[in-house]
């Protein structure tokens, strides 16, 4: 198991967990979290992971709240992913400004 997987797992956990539960720190563990998955994502891979950030931004923003007993489990859960991404995004952007600075 390589480090990327390991730290895609424990933002999975930490997401899933924090939709249930009270975390101490969540945001900034996620955001910890989603700054390491930027790093990972590969350069072939980046447009998609953009694409990927816009859909959950929109999709965690509808609300899901009206679908019964789960609904607000479902909001809590995309919002947090939604934010893991977001993180991630900033590494990729970072990296990209890094690269481009750098030729």
């Amino acid at each position: 198991m390589n480090a990327a997987k390991i730290v895609r797992i424990i933002a999975l956990i930490l997401v899933l967990v924090g939709a249930f539960a009270t975390i101490p720190y969540e945001a900034t563990l996620l955001a910890v979290a989603g700054l390491a998955i930027g790093y990972f994502v590969a350069d072939a891979d980046r447009v998609l992971y953009f694409a990927m950030v816009i859909a959950l931004a929109t999709a965690a923003a509808t609300s899901l709240d009206a679908i019964p007993a789960i609904g607000v489990y479902l909001t809590a859960i995309l919002t947090s992913l939604s934010a893991v991404f977001n993180a991630g995004a900033v590494t990729v952007i970072a990296m990209r400004i890094y690269e481009r600075m750098t030729e």
